[in-house]
C-alpha cells in the first residue's frame, strides 16, 4: 500500500494535525478526503472524477452532510461511501482519533478509552474500534508472501483454566509441567528476520494445519526455523533454505542460526496488549485484533503520522456491518 504522506521518520505533518482534525468535524471530512482521495475525489458509485462539493446557499459552506455529487452519474456520496466508516453516524472527528490511537498506541487501545475520550456509548465505540480493526487486517490473499529467514512458532491466547480441587487430604507436590490449552484458542505466527509477520488464528495445531499455513504464506526460496514441535516435521523438503530446528525440549534457544526469539517476542507483544488493554477476547473476534497487532509490526518502521494514513487507507473497499459481527 503507497503512502501518501512521505514525511522523514522524525517529523510528520499528519501528527501535526490531528488535534485539530480530532476537534473540528469539518477538518476532520477533509483529512479523510485527503487520505482518501489525495487531490483527486472520485465518485463513489462510478468511479468518475467528475465530482463537485455541493454548497450551502445560504452559507456559501459545505452543506451538513459534507456531499459532493458527480456529473456523470447525478449521484450524491460522501468520503464514507465504500469504506468501514458507511453507514456510521459517529462523527468523523471521532473516528480519526480511534485510528490515530489504533495506530500509534503499541498494545492498543481499548472501546473504553474511546467512549471517556469520544463521550460516546460503549456500544458505539466497540463497533467502532472492531471495524477499525477490520481495515487493518487485509483480506484473504492481499498480503505479499514472506521470503528469507522465517521463524514459525504457535502460541494459545486466552485465560488459564481453574485447577481441579485434589481429593480431601492430599497435597500438591509439585505445579503439573507443560501448558494445558484447555478453552484456549492457537494462533500460529510466522515473521521474517527483520520483516514481516503474518499470523492465523487456527483451528488446532496438527502438522497438517501449521504445514498447510506455512505453504500459503512463505516462499518456497525461504528458510524455515521452528522448535522442535512435532507438527514440523517434514517441512523442509518444500523449502530452499530447508528447515532448521531449536530443541526447546532439551532447553536449547539458539542453535546457530536456527531460534525463534523473534516469534515469540511478537507474541508477548500480542498478549502484553490483550491481558493489559483488552482483558479478554472471544475467539470469535480474535482475529481481528490479532491482524490490528500484525499492522502495528509490519509498519513499525514507519513515523506515527505515515501508520495513521496507511490504516485509513485500509479502509478503503472494505465493510462490516453489525449483523456480521454479532453472527
Amino acid at each position: 500500500m503507497e503512502i501518501k504522506n512521505n514525511a522523514n521518520l522524525e517529523k510528520s505533518e499528519v501528527v501535526a494535525e490531528m488535534p485539530a482534525v480530532c476537534a473540528d468535524e469539518a477538518l476532520a471530512v477533509e483529512f479523510f478526503e485527503e487520505q482518501l482521495w489525495g487531490d483527486k475525489p472520485c465518485c463513489a458509485h462510478c468511479k468518475s472524477a467528475n465530482v463537485y462539493k455541493m454548497i450551502d446557499a445560504k452559507t456559501g459552506l459545505r452543506n451538513k452532510r459534507f456531499l459532493l455529487r458527480c456529473h456523470d452519474c447525478k449521484k450524491q456520496f460522501t468520503v464514507r461511501i465504500g469504506t468501514v466508516l458507511e453507514e456510521s453516524r459517529i462523527p468523523l472527528r471521532h473516528w480519526a482519533y480511534a485510528f490515530w490511537r489504533a495506530s500509534t498506541s503499541k498494545k492498543g487501545v481499548s472501546a473504553l478509552e474511546i467512549k471517556r475520550q469520544c463521550q460516546i456509548s460503549y456500544k458505539s465505540a466497540l463497533f467502532l474500534m472492531h471495524r477499525i480493526r477490520f481495515a487493518l487486517t487485509p483480506g484473504y490473499g492481499e498480503s505479499p508472501k514472506l521470503n528469507g529467514v522465517v521463524e514459525c512458532d504457535e502460541t494459545y491466547v486466552g485465560g488459564k483454566p481453574r485447577p481441579r480441587a485434589l481429593p480431601e487430604g492430599a497435597k500438591l507436590i509439585s505445579a503439573p509441567r507443560g501448558r494445558s490449552t484447555a478453552k484456549k484458542t492457537p494462533v500460529f505466527g510466522m515473521v521474517e528476520r527483520d520483516g514481516r509477520i503474518q499470523r492465523e488464528v487456527v483451528t488446532d495445531v496438527s502438522g497438517e494445519n501449521l504445514k498447510a499455513a506455512i505453504r500459503e504464506n512463505v516462499r518456497s526460496t525461504a528458510t524455515i526455523m521452528t522448535d522442535d514441535f512435532p507438527s514440523y516435521r517434514g517441512i523442509g523438503k518444500d523449502f530452499d533454505g530447508g528447515h532448521h530446528v531449536v530443541r526447546h525440549s532439551k532447553f536449547q534457544y539458539v542453535n546457530d542460526p536456527a531460534h525463534t526469539n523473534t516469534a515469540e517476542s511478537s507474541f508477548a507483544i500480542l498478549k502484553r496488549g490483550i491481558i493489559g488493554i483488552f482483558h479478554s477476547v472471544s475467539r470469535k473476534h480474535l482475529r481481528r485484533y490479532v491482524g490490528e497487532f500484525d499492522f502495528r509490526w509490519n509498519t513499525r518502521k514507519e513515523n506515527d503520522g505515515n501508520r495513521t494514513t496507511l490504516a485509513i487507507q485500509g479502509a478503503a473497499g472494505k465493510r462490516l456491518d453489525y449483523k456480521t459481527l454479532t453472527k
